[in-house]
């Protein structure tokens, strides 16, 4: 019965494996929240590369490109 209890023990106290899943899941929740504040973003700087390429079509800006990408 001792060696029981003490195996136990040493299995709660060796929380290698433990601290491995808990880096796993906040890398992933990292990685996750990247992956949103791309796609929130994404939208506003497509915005404001079509603006600044109708700008520069209409000769709003100095040079004019041949064509701008829709």
């Amino acid at each position: 019965m001792l060696q029981y209890m003490q195996r136990l023990v040493h299995r709660r106290d060796n929380e290698k494996g433990a601290s491995a899943v808990e880096y796993g899941l906040l890398v992933a929740a990292i990685a996750a929240i990247i992956v949103l504040i791309v796609f929130a973003i994404g939208k506003f700087v497509k915005q404001g590369f079509k603006d600044t390429c109708s700008g520069l079509q209409s000769g709003s800006y100095s040079t004019t490109p041949a064509s701008c990408p829709s």
